[in-house]
């Protein structure tokens, strides 16, 4: 049985994306060198596939694909560029058809069916990069095992929250790490 973990950067207010751009222009602040380094040796230690929304998706995809070629890119960047170019990618949308990124696979129609029978499938954990709308639909239906999340010390006021109104979920907290930048790590389950 594969285990479904929803990965976000959430603001102290709540937030999982902002109404700017891609809407994660507020994580930079606190994005420290060992936030980074836990990130890929610890948060994603264990994903086997990474999942997002359409918007999410296109947003990843047209910024890491571009990296290699960028001379400015650092050592973590491009690790973490060729890490998520080969890595198994599911994105969610009724209308992306073709998705020009490597090893990636669109689920639109019976999607609740679809994510059955991932998870019912052995390998490692499915997990949902921000995407704070399909973490959203996830949650309704049940198929969130984990919630990790990195709270950062800044609150932006509107945008997306990682939970919506009216989510009703008792947790049991797994664990939990506070990094040099006051961002702090938490990774709940189902209590």
């Amino acid at each position: 049985m594969r285990k479904v973990a929803a990965f976000a950067h959430m603001t102290l207010d709540g937030f999982a994306a902002s109404n700017t751009g891609m809407g994660l222009e507020w994580t930079a602040h606190a994005y420290s060198p060992d936030l980074a380094t836990f990130h890929d040796e610890h948060i994603r230690a264990d994903v086997g596939t990474a999942v997002y929304g359409r918007k999410t998706f296109e947003g990843m995809r047209d910024h890491w694909s571009t990296v290699p070629d960028n001379p400015d890119a650092t050592a973590h960047d491009l690790e973490h560029a060729a890490w998520v170019t080969a890595v198994d990618k599911i994105v969610f949308s009724n209308t992306l058809t073709e998705p020009r990124w490597n090893n990636t696979r669109v689920i639109g129609k019976d999607a609740a069916a679809r994510v059955a029978e991932l998870k019912a499938e052995t390998g490692d954990t499915l997990a949902i990069y921000g995407s704070p709308t399909l973490v959203h639909w996830f949650a309704d239906n049940g198929f969130i095992d984990e919630y990790r999340i990195i709270i950062h010390p800044v609150t932006i006021g509107a945008g997306t929250p990682l939970f919506r109104d009216k989510t009703a979920l008792t947790l049991k907290l797994l664990e939990s790490k506070t990094f040099d930048s006051g961002a702090v790590f938490v990774n709940y389950t189902h209590a």
